[in-house]
């Protein structure tokens, strides 16, 4: 399966965290979208239908445990596999029991993680062999 052909939509309100993510997908061959708010990213979740959501937890005008559960709500978004990206680390707070309601793929605390492994991750969920 070809990179090139799939979609990741970016959801993160973090400038330098959303280029980065950016490039990297790029780099590598994936369609990106990218959206710096929840309210944005639901809306380009729905009209672009990414193979892949990579989603922050903390972001303006709508959280991403609200995105999810909106999302969730359509047949589309019931199946669309979604990566948590967040600084939340879920041992210090209990935001952990609602993400775990909408069942992402996975759960990652951006201090802990590599792009690189942020990347293995996507290429794993969609049957990607490097």
């Amino acid at each position: 399966m070809d990179a090139a052909k799939k979609k990741v939509l970016l959801i993160e309100d973090d400038e330098a965290m959303l280029d980065a993510l950016y490039d990297t997908f790029s780099g590598v061959g994936f369609n990106v979208y990218k959206t710096r708010d929840g309210k944005e990213g639901l809306s380009s979740a729905f009209s672009e239908k990414p193979d892949v959501v990579i989603l922050d937890l903390l972001m303006p005008k709508m959280d991403g445990t609200v995105l999810m559960e909106r999302l969730r709500e359509d047949d589309w978004g019931k199946e669309v596999p979604v990566i948590v990206l967040t600084n939340v680390n879920p041992e210090k707070n209990d935001i952990l029991d609602g993400v775990i309601t909408y069942k992402p793929a996975y759960y990652l605390v951006k201090s802990d993680v590599s792009l690189e492994t942020i990347v293995s991750k996507v290429k794993e969920l969609l049957g990607i062999q490097d």
